[in-house]
C-alpha cells in the first residue's frame, strides 16, 4: 500500500471512506438490471465527491467518470450500428467492458490503493 499523506482541506474522519466509492462502482454494475439509470447516479455521485476526496480516491472518481463518458460513447456506437447487425455485439461488450471495469476498480478501492492509472481507456 503506498503511504499517501493526509489531506489537510479533508476532515480526518473522511480520509480513508471508502463507502462512496464502493456506492459508485455499485451503480455501474447494477446497470445491467436498470437499465443504465444507476450509472448516471453513479456519475453523479462521482462528480459530487471528487473534489472533496483525498487524492486516492480522486483516482477512483476520474477513474468512474471516465468509465461512464466512454461507455455512452460505445452504447451510442452500439445503438447506431444496431441496423447493421453488429450493434448488439457492441452492446454486450460495452456492457461488459463496464462491468470489468467497475470490479477491477473495487478490487483496488478495498486494497486501499489509488487506481494506478485512471485516464486508461481499457485497464
Amino acid at each position: 500500500m503506498t503511504d499517501v499523506p493526509p489531506d489537510p482541506a479533508v476532515p480526518p474522519a473522511l480520509q480513508d471512506d471508502k463507502t462512496m466509492p464502493i456506492i459508485v462502482y455499485a451503480c455501474y454494475i447494477a446497470g445491467w438490471v436498470t437499465g443504465g439509470v444507476s450509472s448516471i447516479v453513479g456519475l453523479i455521485l462521482a462528480y459530487v465527491s471528487k473534489a472533496s476526496a483525498p487524492e486516492w480516491l480522486q483516482s477512483h472518481y476520474v477513474f468512474a467518470i471516465r468509465t461512464f463518458w466512454l461507455s455512452l460513447l460505445g452504447g451510442v456506437i452500439g445503438c447506431l450500428t444496431l441496423i447493421i447487425g453488429i450493434g448488439a455485439l457492441i452492446l454486450i461488450a460495452v456492457g461488459v467492458w463496464v462491468t470489468v471495469r467497475a470490479i477491477v476498480g473495487l478490487s483496488w478501492l478495498l486494497k486501499g490503493e489509488a487506481y494506478p492509472t485512471p485516464r486508461n481507456w481499457m485497464l
